[in-house]
């Protein structure tokens, strides 16, 4: 297919919805068949030696680090080629990233491997007799990095030419596989590096798969290869901001935890990691829609400007209709699910905590949509910038509110830095991409709207008067969104999805 008939096709309502639902099905999935491969697992190998699969997952995890953001910068490059139909342009683009990502991915392999004694004899509290089996396993995983890495720039590629379905094809299969392949191992040994070597091998089978997919999405990639140094600084500029939030946003994510491990208890981080584990699940929803989004926004900003607004205005829509009842639900039933889910001992020192982190997450949802478009439009430093400005403002307030209240004072810090970080994010987004109609002014304030409902919810006393609440918000929620939320042409969209499911039902 040219890159004409891309530029055409990949910014389609329909291809965008279908995409969004692959991008679920491929993140969930894994989740499980995690859930039924954890337990033999564990017990085959025994509790040490998973904790050190755990470790190297994790690691495998922020391997990410050492591409420089370049997968998700080769993402933004080859969409704005296709939406200006330049054909020639996109295998030296890729190519050329590729080997940069490799060469990066050798060098982030040469410090974990150097690094790896260190952790396992120094750092780590490993039992003795593991420690060998630990320090191999890690060799073994510092030579998958390069792997990681340049998998990462052909996922890139393939997400730029909205091939989720087949990403997410790959992605539950590779996943099955790196749960599945461990437990194959048990008849044979249960030491540490046949396991991680199974780990290394799936790997390395994701990063031919890729590349098949990617020739077969991208012929041209066959015969066009070439490199083009002119071509490193975009990337680079534009992945070494998205690096810079890579490497403070999981800071503020877990800092907390620390810091109420230091200043409380362990038993006041279980108290609050349980019911933020949990109710962060949530942002699978509004990622999945980001993701299929980011290659479509940066198609519109070239070939329909208006376009771009309609994208926008749908993607805020879909999340907030999506995020908004569940997060009514679990605020104002937040006491009785955790007396159901793990006791009333949870539910006396959790629940206002999960009522605060729940708002937090409607807001770190709805912010998707303009830190998405800020990147599409090629502006990754005004989120970087922002993290910079907002991660010591938030370590200090994080320990004073500890100290003083606890962890539901750790809750309301968190979430009072998403709800600023969302308000900076549209401002930003309605100052650098001119969208019109005041786009980002109503996504403000339907959240606006949201918080104000959140708050009378969380007042609500005693499981009947909820339940009535609940039955109540659903039926108006439903009359509202179908009503005033959704525009003629939406309604006729789900009018015609649920035919199409009659029909194949």
């Amino acid at each position: 297919m040219t890159s004409s008939k891309f530029a055409e096709t990949l910014t389609s309502g329909r291809l965008l919805a279908r995409n969004v639902l692959w991008n679920l099905l491929g993140q969930t999935l894994p989740l499980l068949v995690g859930l039924a491969a954890i337990p033999p697992l564990v017990r085959g190998i025994g509790v040490p030696r998973f904790g050190v699969v755990s470790l190297a997952a994790t690691m495998i995890g922020y391997a990410s680090v050492f591409e420089l953001g370049l997968g998700r910068a080769l993402t933004k490059l080859v969409a704005a080629k296709l939406s200006t139909n330049d054909e020639r342009g996109i295998p030296p683009l890729i190519w050329t990233s590729l080997l940069l990502m490799a060469l990066l991915g050798l060098v982030g392999g040469a410090i974990m491997a150097s690094i790896a004694p260190v952790l396992v004899y120094n750092f780590l509290t490993i039992p003795g007799s593991l420690q060998t089996e630990t320090l191999h396993s890690f060799y073994l995983l510092a030579s998958a990095i390069p792997i990681i890495t340049v998998t990462s720039g052909l996922r890139g590629v393939l997400e730029a030419l909205q091939r989720f379905r087949l990403l997410n094809s790959i992605r539950v299969t590779i996943g099955v596989l790196i749960l599945a392949g461990p437990l194959a191992m048990l008849p044979f040994s249960h030491a540490l590096e046949p396991v991680i070597a199974v780990l290394v091998v799936v790997r390395s089978l994701s990063a031919l798969v890729h590349v098949y997919a990617c020739f077969h999405a991208m012929p041209a990639l066959r015969h066009g290869f070439a490199l083009d140094r002119t071509l490193l600084l975009p990337a680079l500029r534009f992945g070494g901001w998205l690096t810079v939030s890579n490497i403070i946003a999981p800071i503020m994510a877990y800092m907390d935890r620390f810091l109420l491990g230091a200043i409380i208890s362990v038993e006041a981080v279980a108290y609050y990691t349980a019911p933020f584990d949990m109710v962060t699940r949530v942002l699978v929803v509004p990622v999945a829609i980001a993701s299929v989004l980011f290659p479509a926004f940066t198609m519109s900003f070239a070939r329909e400007p208006s376009r771009l607004a309609l994208l926008v205005s749908r993607g805020a829509k879909s999340i907030f209709l999506a995020t908004f009842p569940a997060m009514m639900i679990i605020i104002i039933l937040a006491p009785e699910f955790l007396h159901l889910w793990l006791g009333a001992e949870f539910a006396t020192q959790s629940s206002a905590v999960l009522q605060w982190l729940a708002v937090g997450v409607f807001i770190n949802s709805l912010a998707q949509i303009p830190s998405t478009l800020l990147q599409s439009a090629g502006r990754p430093d005004i989120t970087a910038k922002l993290h910079l400005l907002e991660a010591p403002l938030y370590l200090i307030s994080l320990y004073l509110m500890a100290k003083a209240r606890g962890i539901e004072g750790a809750a309301i810090v968190w979430t009072g830095r998403i709800i600023a970080d969302g308000a900076l994010l549209l401002i930003c987004a309605h100052r650098h991409v001119a969208l019109g109609q005041n786009t980002m002014l109503r996504i403000a304030l339907s959240a606006g709207l949201a918080l104000m409902v959140f708050y009378l919810a969380s007042w609500v006393p005693g499981l009947l008067l909820k339940s009535l609440s609940l039955a109540l918000f659903a039926l108006l929620f439903s009359i509202v969104a179908w009503a005033f939320i959704l525009t003629a042409a939406e309604r006729a969209l789900l009018r015609d999805w649920r035919r199409a499911m009659s029909g194949s039902s």
